[in-house]
């Protein structure tokens, strides 16, 4: 009877230490998750850029078409250009794909303007803001302004879109444009360009 008692008792040994084991796992484990927690999110981050973005009203038509100009004639157009643009920006005006013969760009007074009312050809009802964006002559607007770099300043859009400003540019022959300018062409390319601030 004795025998029995000490091979149960060796095999009941055997027998309860895996299953302590299993059991302070068991209890570590649960332990280990009985924490106090919480937590806060922010949810829907995203990110887009930006816009900046100019238009005209002149429908793709040409400021100035003068066939035949004499000393004194001169003419006046506005154009209208609007800002839909989400950034505020600065815009610079200037030219581009210059030309010229007998030195008729040198001899051909031009202003510009920046204001409201107007467009589209017409400037009735134009209202300048502050000083002209630029007086002198077209050789002289084509040779100092010849990208954004150097264009010349005229407006800010604060990119609250629409914006709009419209420009008056006017131009004269010189009255006493000699007589090699006969024949003489002059033509460019205005752009308004806008870079954000």
């Amino acid at each position: 009877m004795s025998t029995f008692s000490r091979r149960s008792s060796r095999l009941a040994t055997w027998i309860a230490v895996p299953a302590a084991l299993v059991a302070a796992g068991i209890v570590v484990s649960s332990s280990s998750y009985a924490a106090f927690s919480d937590t806060t999110s922010n949810d829907g981050n995203s990110w887009r850029a930006g816009t900046v973005q100019l238009d005209d009203d002149d429908a793709g038509q040409a400021l100035f078409t003068v066939p035949n100009a004499k000393p004194g004639d001169g003419g006046t157009t506005c154009i209208t250009v609007t800002s839909t643009g989400s950034l505020a920006s600065d815009v610079r005006l200037y030219a581009v794909d210059a030309t010229g013969s007998n030195a008729l760009p040198d001899h051909l007074a031009l202003a510009v303007e920046v204001g409201t009312g107007g467009g589209s050809g017409s400037c009735d009802g134009f209202q300048p803001e502050g000083d002209a964006v630029f007086r002198g002559t077209v050789a002289q607007f084509t040779s100092a302004h010849t990208s954004f770099a150097d264009g010349a300043p005229s407006w800010n859009p604060t990119g609250a879109p629409p914006e709009s400003r419209t420009y008056r540019f006017s131009w004269q022959l010189d009255a006493d444009a000699p007589n090699s300018v006969q024949g003489g062409t002059a033509s460019t390319t205005f752009v308004w360009e806008a870079q954000n601030s």
